[in-house]
């Protein structure tokens, strides 16, 4: 048997089963080559004491300080009746602030004879507040001896100046990440490179290796900069290259080109619009255009504001595919969108939807809906349609996924929200065609450009920036309910005036309101700050939320409810008595998201508004000032002023323009979710490259990497990226990747 490569060998062997088995379970490290890429957070310097006063309440933090004294008091307690319970309490400074530290019972002792006045430590444990003082309750500490002191060693894994401060959790602190590293570190050396070495040199980049060894064991502050421009290249192109190969493989498939044809269907179409397009609909469809024209098929993400007109470019393509002989399906995430595109499309294309009908124009085609809830008759009848080719367009659900669906010749396939389906559906979809049909990607969710190349690398992108004319402003405002409670009061007096001008309302609360109440959560304690109260309680219901509505603040008006829970009929009799102005107020959770389009309604009050993320608040807010009337949404929390949600919601209402805010989103929740944390369940493949800083090294690592692949699609001359590649795009990674 072939020796485990030093990188591959399993921590449990080298570093004792109990230290590698939390490494496993709370970091997701489990070999030798996992730990040397647990790169520091930060750097702590010898001579420099950390700043106490900034620390983060409720975090696990490591310090280094000093103590300035220590007392210990003797009391009474249940356990020690007669005076005998021990509490040691020290206080630690930096010259920036005071921190107190708390030690009980047995816990007294070994602290008591180790932290006198004047010693110097790093300290590690969780920020709590008593009596109105930060303090560390019984926190773990590794002593850090001068140099000069002759008795003691120097606590090697501290023999640099530079102290590195790792990704910790409670079960295991930063030193003793420190101290396994300093185990495994010689193992560095036998790291294979995956740069090729031209690209390596010519950018000025240190060997694998010796950056591995400069980001755990720094000399200097150069010696971090050098290691971490080199392992930020290194995620960035490994990346690229994956993303690389997809398109290059893509590119080699073969399709049918599809041009309309000069006095066809879609020609026809755009003769009735009563309106032009922008210029962005224009500049974007002469891409899509171009794209379909040729015999490879068109990977495309177009992404557009909310109501920037996705929707009319999506429409004319499938036109043109229809136009050159083929079918062009589209799927939405959930059925009321579904129907909801259905209605739109066949209201735009008039009598040209009503193909084989009378009444429909000449060159009309077939539009039919297809999705899990229809009855068998028309589902039975919709089938035919598609397996004749008598549709030319399909608009369904993951229905439309189903084996027993058939295309005549499906030529274009259009995603509505891509991020909500997975790769198995995207290819379910696109093996229906003869040969792989073109693809078309949409979101109303904007993506910064960088993210864009990073998660969507295998499409290429079009952006709608602009909005169609005739489109509102909407103007946001945060409502503080805990801190001004007539705010509140007055939010359901502006829905009230809204109904009055005739206009309409939307509710959105997080939640339906039949679950069932979890009795584990009932019995709980009650929580320390109103801050903990707005975190702790359930989130604001739907079904509640309506009947309060009714009998109280909006009583009189016509609420209605929907979720996703409904049967689908009663779903889309519900939206259709909103899109006609039979109901005035529509209480709701986020099925309304995505793609519902009533131009009269112009309210939103989005309930427990801290309870969304901002590029969903966005979307949300969106639904509303879709007609010539001016848009309102009001965010409704009970967080406190100076908390991180009040802040997010503040950005939502400072900006009406989705990148900034997808920058904003993507700042706060540092980007360890864009690669996959949510969708893959595993660790980030980025830990030093930061998605929205390091624009330029993924632009630059883009293009070498596709110069790469181009010249060698199997790396085949590059065995050791080769190896990286495979590392990155294990199972989990693989499915991320292709789901984008």
């Amino acid at each position: 048997m072939d020796p485990v490569p030093a990188l591959e060998e399993p921590l449990k062997k080298v570093l004792g089963p109990a230290t590698a088995k939390v490494m496993a379970e709370h970091l997701g490290l489990h070999t030798v080559g996992d730990l040397l890429h647990h790169y520091p957070r930060r750097y702590e310097e010898r001579g420099q004491l950390t700043h106490l006063a900034d620390l983060p309440m409720d975090e696990h933090v490591t310090v280094v300080a000093q103590v300035a004294d220590a007392r210990l008091h003797t009391f009474a307690s249940a356990k020690a009746p007669r005076g005998k319970g021990q509490r040691l309490e020290v206080t630690i400074t930096d010259g920036s602030g005071r921190l107190q530290l708390v030690f009980f019972g047995a816990g007294v002792h070994k602290p008591h004879k180790e932290l006198l006045p004047g010693t110097r430590a790093l300290f590690a444990g969780k920020v709590s507040v008593f009596n109105r003082r930060l303090q560390l309750a019984h926190p773990a500490y590794e002593l850090l001896r001068g140099d000069g002191d002759g008795a003691e060693e120097t606590v090697e894994s501290w023999a640099g100046a530079l102290i590195p401060i790792y990704p910790a959790t409670a079960k295991l602190e930063s030193w003793k990440i420190g101290k396994a590293l300093q185990t495994v570190l010689p193992s560095a050396r036998e790291a294979v490179d995956p740069l090729p070495e031209s690209l390596r040199e010519g950018r000025g980049l240190v060997p694998l290796p010796e950056a591995l060894l400069k980001i755990h064991r720094p000399q200097t502050k150069a010696d971090i900069e050098d290691a971490r421009a080199r392992l930020k290249w290194d995620e960035a192109f490994v990346l690229q290259v994956a993303l690389a190969r997809r398109r290059h493989a893509d590119a080699q498939l073969p399709a049918v080109a599809r041009r309309p044809g000069a006095d066809g269907l879609l020609a026809a179409f755009d003769d009735r619009l009563p309106f032009t397009l922008t210029e962005g609909q224009q500049k974007v469809s002469a891409e899509i255009f171009a794209d379909l024209a040729t015999e490879h098929p068109m990977h495309r993400l177009l992404q557009g504001e909310v109501g920037s007109g996705k929707t009319m470019v999506a429409l004319r393509a499938m036109l043109a595919v229809v136009d050159a002989g083929g079918q062009a399906a589209m799927l939405a995430p959930t059925e009321v969108l579904a129907q909801q595109h259905h209605r739109s499309v066949t209201e735009m294309m008039g009598e040209l939807a009503e193909g084989g009908m009378l009444g429909g124009a000449e060159n009309a085609t077939k539009v039919v809906l297809l999705t899990g809830s229809m009855g068998a008759a028309a589902r039975r009848h919709a089938l035919l349609d598609l397996a004749t080719g008598e549709a030319g367009i399909v608009i369904g659900t993951h229905a439309l996924i189903e084996d027993k669906v058939q295309f005549h010749d499906l030529g274009l396939v259009v995603v509505d929200e891509q991020h909500r389906f997975g790769v198995e559906q995207r290819d379910a979809l696109r093996g229906k065609g003869k040969q792989p049909p073109h693809l078309l990607v949409m979101t109303a969710t904007p993506i910064p450009r960088t993210v864009a190349m990073t998660v969507f690398g295998d499409l290429e992108t079009s952006v709608l920036d602009q909005l169609p004319a005739g489109r509102s402003p909407i103007a946001s405002h945060v409502v503080p309910a805990a801190d001004k409670p007539h705010f509140l009061a007055r939010a359901w007096e502006r829905v009230r005036e809204e109904v009055a001008g005739g206009h309409q309302a939307y509710v959105v609360c997080p939640r339906i309101g039949d679950e069932e109440d979890d009795p584990k959560k009932a019995g709980r304690k009650k929580p320390a700050s109103p801050e903990d109260e707005a975190e702790k309680r359930p989130p604001l219901a739907v079904l509640d939320v309506a009947d309060q509505l009714a009998k109280g603040p909006l009583h009189g008006l016509r609420v209605e409810v929907l979720h996703g829970r409904m049967p689908p009929d009663d779903k889309d009799a519900v939206m259709r008595r909103f899109a006609a102005g039979e109901t005035d107020v529509l209480v709701a959770t986020t099925v309304i998201e995505v793609g519902v389009n009533v131009p009269n309604a112009t309210a939103m009050v989005i309930m427990d508004a801290d309870r969304f993320g901002v590029s969903q608040l966005h979307q949300l807010r969106g639904r509303v000032g879709r007609g010539s009337a001016p848009g309102l949404c009001l965010l409704v929390t009970e967080m406190p002023e100076a908390s991180a949600a009040r802040q997010r919601l503040n950005a939502v209402a400072s900006t009406l323009d989705g990148f900034e805010l997808s920058r904003i989103d993507l700042e706060q929740r540092r980007e360890g979710d864009v690669l996959g944390q949510a969708q893959s369940g595993t660790r980030s493949s980025l830990r030093v490259l930061a998605v929205i800083d390091d624009e330029e090294i993924i632009a630059e690592a883009r293009r070498e990497a596709t110069a790469v692949v181009a010249a060698d699609p199997e790396l085949e001359r590059l065995p050791a990226l080769r190896t990286a590649l495979d590392a990155l795009l294990d199972e989990e990674r693989e499915q991320y990747l292709e789901k984008g």
